[in-house]
């Protein structure tokens, strides 16, 4: 295998990588030499199990590892990360790319009988979370001035952008303003090298989709429809994330590249 970002000094933050997407992007990336600053927000059970897939990873690819439970939304704990960071790169490495991946969302029916019903703070809380927290990063990471001469940045949309799923409004509401924060990121940073695109992933069985009310349901159509009748998996997902950072990747941005085998085809 070709390490082409092995003794570079590189470094990639991603943001919601415990699990799922980010988890698999994380050992896509290092499998090729990228160092990792890994922030993700997990309960204290599931630390022992985390920390054992990071520790696999450092021993596995020999990169250089640091990460964080902490919120990655709250200001406080962003301006810590990037200035620790920082301090570690010492002038002498650089943040190649910027993952966004953080899942956390209401998942509420608009009217309900029985249920809590979605409100206007939850679009808020969604959208802040999902969406308005990619451009938070760019702008923290760029004010240290540790981007790379060409970086990457990359976030995880989904079909529920254009589709319409019960309870899925304000994550449908949060796609729909990241994509359009990415657009801007790509239009407005280009002069610095910065390249920003969203991976729009097929229906892929991760904890955040089975969150989903009806997810079993969603999963089953998209085998359907899906041309090579399987589901996406996050390894699709790094693996087209690695592809985007690669070199021969610089003249790509603004895009919404769908990484799903076909299945929007019906």
């Amino acid at each position: 295998m070709v390490r082409e970002f092995n003794d570079t000094n590189n470094w990639s933050i991603i943001l919601g990588a415990s699990s799922g997407l980010g988890l698999a992007t994380a050992q896509k990336l290092a499998a090729h030499g990228m160092n990792l600053c890994l922030v993700y927000r997990n309960r204290r059970r599931d630390l022992e199990a985390i920390e054992y897939n990071f520790q696999k990873i450092i021993e596995t690819h020999n990169v250089e590892l640091v990460h964080y439970n902490l919120d990655a939304i709250k200001a406080e704990n962003r301006k810590l990360i990037v200035n620790e960071l920082k301090n570690k790169l010492a002038g002498k490495g650089k943040v190649k790319s910027l993952i966004h991946s953080i899942a956390k969302g209401n998942l509420k029916p608009m009217t309900s009988s029985n249920e809590s019903e979605l409100k206007n703070d939850d679009f808020r809380l969604t959208i802040e979370s999902m969406a308005i927290s990619l451009y938070d990063w760019t702008k923290e990471i760029f004010s240290h001035k540790i981007f790379a001469e060409d970086t990457r940045i990359i976030s995880y949309t989904s079909e529920g952008n254009t589709k319409v799923w019960t309870n899925y409004a304000a994550v449908s509401a949060a796609k729909v303003a990241l994509e359009s924060i990415s657009r801007s990121i790509a239009l407005e940073f280009a002069n610095y090298g910065i390249k920003s695109n969203c991976i729009q992933a097929g229906i892929t069985d991760t904890a955040s989709l089975n969150r989903i009310p009806g997810s079993d349901l969603l999963k089953e159509l998209a085998i359907k429809r899906n041309p090579s009748g399987r589901l996406t998996t996050a390894e699709d997902v790094a693996n087209a994330t690695y592809l985007l950072i690669k070199d021969e990747a610089k003249w790509i941005t603004g895009t919404i590249i769908p990484v799903n085998g076909g299945e929007h085809l019906r």
